[in-house]
């Protein structure tokens, strides 16, 4: 029987097209499945973003270059291989993200 109601199979290449914007934050979807998304997120040297506040869970993991994120007033540096929870509802934004290299995360957003 055919691919019926499954998702298609879809190969993602995390470090394919991996140079970061001049300025912010750029965010591309390699997966979206009903309640379910991951983004790859390639955040510009020095980037400053948010704050943002949203209805979905998110898992942040750096896998390339640090930040320091703010959560909710509190500071939070992370490096290569290390994540951080964002329950729904959580103040956060991006206070700043390292030059050499250029940072780049995947997050993965669990929507109600």
């Amino acid at each position: 029987m055919p691919n019926q109601g499954r998702p298609k199979i879809h190969v993602s290449r995390l470090f394919e097209e991996a140079e970061p914007p001049r300025s912010g934050e750029r965010f591309d979807t390699l997966l979206s499945c009903r309640n379910l998304s991951i983004r790859r997120i390639l955040s510009a040297p020095h980037a400053r973003s948010g704050p943002y506040n949203q209805e979905s869970d998110e898992w942040a993991l750096v896998l390339r270059g640090n930040a320091v994120l703010d959560l909710d007033g509190q500071a939070v540096a992370l490096a290569a291989g290390e994540a951080v929870f964002i329950p729904a509802g959580t103040p956060h934004s991006v206070v700043e993200t390292s030059e050499d290299p250029p940072c780049l995360w995947l997050a993965i957003h669990l929507d109600p």
